[in-house]
């Protein structure tokens, strides 16, 4: 068995590809009750070889549990690790999906690039502006609709105009409404 390293190993700067490793082995957990070495192979794309040498790679750093012709299992840390990749994924997937309408196989195949580069504050900022273009009624899924026809057209300054128009009639009918209910 691949034993777990002493505490502090993981802490060496881990690859990309160790990481994507990582977070394939967490996701192939959330839907398997073990995992295999063919496994892994199905869903990286590699040859079984090559699997079993990254997962001698992992286990140590203290990242895998590992027993030829076992199953696998992340250690604490490993699972920690393969988690918040999955977590980076996700948020910048839904950024270029939903948002940017970036088409789902390509935001796929760069939210596996970005998510190792961005700092923790850059991702938060990336979660924090979908939630407020979502949420926030000065933006919400109309915003969204302008800036895909940005993309689309080009500047259009009266197709801002005429937007600008809009609100402002919006805003008079709220303060409008506001007056007339009296607290």
């Amino acid at each position: 068995m691949v034993a777990a390293a002493a505490p502090g190993k993981s802490k060496k700067k881990l690859t990309s590809v160790m990481e994507d490793y990582l977070e394939a082995i967490f996701n192939l957990g959330m839907k398997k009750k073990v995992v295999r070495v063919k496994d892994i192979a199905k869903e990286m794309d590699v040859k079984m070889p090559t699997v079993t040498s990254m997962l001698k790679n992992l286990g140590s750093k203290g990242l895998v549990d590992y027993e030829k012709y076992e199953y696998v299992e992340l250690t604490k840390e490993g699972r920690k690790i393969g988690k918040e990749m999955r977590h980076r994924h996700e948020v910048l997937f839904k950024f270029l999906s939903e948002i940017l309408n970036v088409d789902y196989k390509n935001a796929d195949k760069e939210a596996c690039k970005m998510e190792h580069t961005l700092s923790s504050e850059t991702l938060q900022a990336f979660a924090d502006f979908m939630d407020f273009i979502q949420k926030c009624p000065r933006s919400g899924e109309e915003w969204l609709d302008f800036f895909q026809e940005f993309r689309n057209h080009g500047c259009r300054p009266e197709k801002c105009r005429e937007r600008t128009g809009t609100i402002i009639c919006k805003i008079q009918d709220q303060v409008d409404t506001m007056s007339k209910v009296k607290p």
